[in-house]
């Protein structure tokens, strides 16, 4: 049955609507993005074999356009746009943290880096570079490796901050098997780094483990800066 077909109470663009886009399953929200389904399943029934193919709305928003387009009713153009829509969203939580202190507003750093990173196969070594007042300055990765490993060269990381003059920095890296808590390398990767940073003047404010779709680890919570 096509979604058109449906009480139009049922039907996701309807629903949204009426009771806003959180009412909505993942799934619902894909078949709004989609638009229409393929032959034998509506666009919602697509939304679910999307996230039961991935995992999850994480792993499906890093697949790569090989990977999207295996599944039928998937292609290039739908790539494309699922990439645009979330650098738009990127785009508008990093003009949220240039705006204020970046701490101001804790979930958008959360969010941000989530979008960046969870889902990722491989780890990645990643910076958002902030002034003296902790607006966003700019965000890069820094390293990428292997899934068990990265390599982290402190000498880099200072040169980078020099490079965009920043006051204050917040870490953050990703851990593709999904365990979010720090391990020993962990921790004594970010005293080297603060100790590193801390002769050019710049704070290490943070340093975020993303892992799976369990909130980013902050190690300040932790007491382990």
């Amino acid at each position: 049955m096509s979604i058109t077909d449906w009480p139009e109470d049922e039907r996701p663009r309807e629903r949204l609507l009426a009771q806003g886009a959180a009412a909505l399953s993942d799934a619902e929200l894909l078949a709004i993005f989609l638009r229409v389904g393929v032959k034998g399943k509506s666009a919602v029934d697509l939304g679910r074999e999307l996230i039961q193919h991935f995992g999850s709305l994480n792993r499906l928003f890093a697949a790569t356009e090989d990977e999207l387009s295996s599944i039928h009713g998937m292609g290039p153009a739908k790539f494309v746009q699922l990439q645009a829509v979330l650098e738009m969203s990127r785009r508008a939580l990093a003009e949220e943290m240039k705006q204020g202190s970046a701490f101001a507003t804790p979930g958008a750093v959360r969010d941000y880096l989530r979008l960046h990173l969870a889902g990722l196969q491989h780890e990645v070594f990643f910076a958002l570079w902030l002034d003296a007042q902790n607006r966003l300055i700019a965000s890069e990765e820094l390293f990428r490796g292997t899934l068990t490993q990265t390599s982290v060269y402190p000498r880099e990381v200072v040169k980078k901050a020099l490079w965009h003059n920043a006051a204050a920095v917040v870490l953050a890296h990703n851990h593709p098997s999904g365990v979010s808590e720090p391990s020993s390398a962990d921790e004594f990767l970010t005293g080297e780094l603060k100790k590193a940073l801390a002769l050019v003047d710049v704070r290490v404010l943070d340093h975020f483990i993303v892992a799976g779709q369990s909130q980013p680890l902050s190690f300040a919570e932790r007491g382990l800066l």
